[in-house]
């Protein structure tokens, strides 16, 4: 690994995720659509039709440039990046869908367009859910990600800790919680707790991210490690930015609900640490994402900047 590196623009950022997300979209068009896949029976046009609002047409895709951008700098071909990132960015909707559901987080709107179980129903967003998460196994199980099946059950395991029990999901369970859902009463968290929860409900598929990418270009140990404390670090700072543009932006800005984190008791670092402490410790954790790519040259400068990115965003 190499020191040698220079900043990326802003704009020259901005081309890269546009790019990307267009890449990914076409994607996303291809696996999603209504013809069965070979070995499948048939799928059915509501149930797809219901994926494909809750996975095209929106988002800034950041998550699959993470594992794009970081398979790139390790030589991966772009078919095959562009595959897992897919896989990642199934996953994320999936948990988007499900997360608006009425009994989660009860939203309307999403992206600017109504959620899925509103353009839809209920039983439908459900299984729309259900079927983006199984979609993305599939896709990077598929020997067209990799042609090695070592390397292929490296990235299922790790898309799996993510997003699971100890990831995501449990995080999520966490946050609920904190809600006075069930037995436990309603109450504010410490800061390690709320540290904890955003590690897992956010920060886990953030960083599994870039792992992937990682893996799939056959990296070494030393740079596994030093890519999972930039993902740790990045996903932190994009969950604080997000708490902080709740309070401060709008529903127009944002293309969802905002100011709900505080009535629905959500757990976030403002109650915590306030709203200008909080500010200090998303650039703080910007900055750490960064130096922890202090031994990639200027192949990692992308991913610098979207460390900037994911502090500056407005939406």
């Amino acid at each position: 690994m190499s020191s040698v590196s220079s900043p990326v623009a802003e704009s020259d950022l901005a081309l890269r995720l546009g790019a990307t997300a267009e890449a990914i979209e076409r994607l996303l068009e291809a696996l999603l659509a209504t013809a069965p896949a070979e070995g499948e029976i048939a799928r059915p046009e509501r149930l797809v039709a219901a994926m494909r609002h809750g996975a095209l047409a929106g988002g800034k895709r950041l998550r699959p440039f993470l594992t794009v951008e970081t398979a790139r700098f390790f030589g991966v071909p772009q078919a095959q990046a562009l595959r897992a990132g897919a896989a990642v960015e199934l996953l994320h909707c999936y948990s988007l869908i499900h997360d608006d559901l009425p009994a989660m987080d009860d939203d309307d709107l999403r992206r600017g367009r109504p959620t899925v179980h509103k353009a839809f129903d209920e039983a439908t967003a459900i299984l729309a859910g259900d079927a983006l998460l199984t979609l993305a196994f599939d896709v990077l199980a598929d020997p067209a990600t990799h042609e090695s099946g070592e390397v292929r059950v490296a990235l299922v395991r790790a898309l799996a800790r993510a997003s699971g029990l100890g990831g995501m999901v449990g995080g999520q369970m966490f946050d609920l919680a904190a809600e006075g859902r069930f037995e436990e009463p309603r109450g504010a968290l410490g800061e390690a707790q709320i540290r904890r929860l955003q590690a897992m409900k956010t920060g886990a598929l953030l960083t599994a991210s870039v792992e992937i990418g990682a893996r799939l270009g056959g990296a070494d140990a030393a740079a596994l490690e030093a890519l999972d404390a930039y993902g740790r670090a990045l996903g932190a700072t994009f969950q604080i930015a997000d708490d902080i543009l709740d309070v401060e932006s709008d529903a127009a800005q944002m293309g969802k609900a905002t100011a709900k984190d505080e009535d629905k008791g959500k757990a976030t670092l403002i109650s915590a640490l306030g709203l200008d402490g909080a500010k200090r410790e998303r650039d703080r954790l910007s900055q750490a994402a960064v130096q922890a790519l202090a031994g990639f040259g200027a192949e990692a400068d992308v991913l610098r900047a979207a460390a900037r990115f994911a502090a500056q965003r407005k939406n």
